[in-house]
């Protein structure tokens, strides 16, 4: 296990969290500059992507790190039976969910129920389809809805903040259901599909396009809302939500709706808008 991976398990996640956060949207001159030149060495940054591709010019770090891409940057599938990749990064693992439970690395699995946090949600995608989707640090960070979709229902279920990186999924049992996350739950003309946002060492923020900042600092509860009957609408490919930070995605599909696409396995390097799946029903 790698030393950042041991740390994490006695670190003062909250505390951390909130250092960071007052990093991230401090306007301080010097921090922002640091701290936004530091990401983009480090892990290469494509700049030229990007609306505003000047580093300099934006207000805060979290401004940069939740940046818009020019348009065009991105396009969806052409196929319209092809559900979406909803963010940047690599699949982290993908596949069927069998015996209600996803892969996440060797020996290691997590219940539908528990990254749900609800057993009766978790019924409709038994034997369905999952796909994990991993954002680092360079990757962009806005998430787009796989398929047309009408919001049902939010769950934020707290949680630890364990990194997600490689090494952590290795060797943390359990790890999405562990972290602090936001579940999406959406109607479509196949039945539902949970989009779900999981939060990451020094991540605890999740905005939304339908109602802003959606996790609360430090919760200690599970917070559903309700959100039938309010027209929230979102068409495929549309923006949905941000991180504040590199997380997790995963996607959830019930049983007989689509397969994935030929070729995505783990590693496979995705971008917002390339087909994750196919209609098959």
């Amino acid at each position: 296990m790698s030393l950042v991976t041991t740390l994490t398990w006695a670190l003062p996640h909250r505390l951390l969290s909130s250092l960071a956060r007052r990093a991230a949207y401090s306007r301080n001159p010097r921090l922002r500059r640091w701290l936004i030149g530091t990401v983009v060495r480090r892990f290469g940054v494509d700049l030229s992507e990007a609306a505003n591709p000047d580093p300099e010019s934006y207000e805060s770090f979290n401004a940069f790190f939740t940046r818009a891409l020019r348009p065009g940057a991105r396009v969806p599938d052409p196929d319209p039976r092809a559900l979406l990749v909803p963010a940047d990064g690599r699949i982290s693992q993908c596949g069927p969910i069998e015996d209600g439970r996803c892969f996440q690395a060797k020996g290691h699995s997590f219940g539908v129920d528990e990254l749900l946090g609800d057993a009766a949600a978790a019924a409709a995608f038994a034997g369905g389809r999952f796909a994990t989707v991993y954002l680092s640090p360079r990757d962009y960070h806005r998430v787009h809805m796989p398929w047309t979709g009408t919001l049902r229902e939010t769950v934020h279920v707290p949680g630890r903040l364990f990194s997600v990186g490689p090494a952590a999924v290795a060797k943390v049992p359990r790890l999405f259901a562990r972290n602090e996350r936001l579940v999406c739950h959406f109607d479509t003309d196949f039945g539902p599909m949970a989009v779900v946002m999981v939060g990451a060492l020094l991540v605890s923020g999740v905005e939304t396009v339908w109602s802003g900042v959606e996790i609360p600092r430090y919760g200690d509860r599970t917070t559903r809302k309700d959100w039938r009957g309010k027209g929230i609408r979102l068409e495929r490919f549309a923006e949905m939500a941000r991180f504040n930070y590199g997380s997790t995605v995963i996607v959830l599909l019930p049983p007989g709706v689509a397969e994935l696409a030929p070729g995505l396995a783990a590693e496979t390097p995705v971008r917002v808008g390339q087909a994750l799946a196919y209609r098959s029903a």
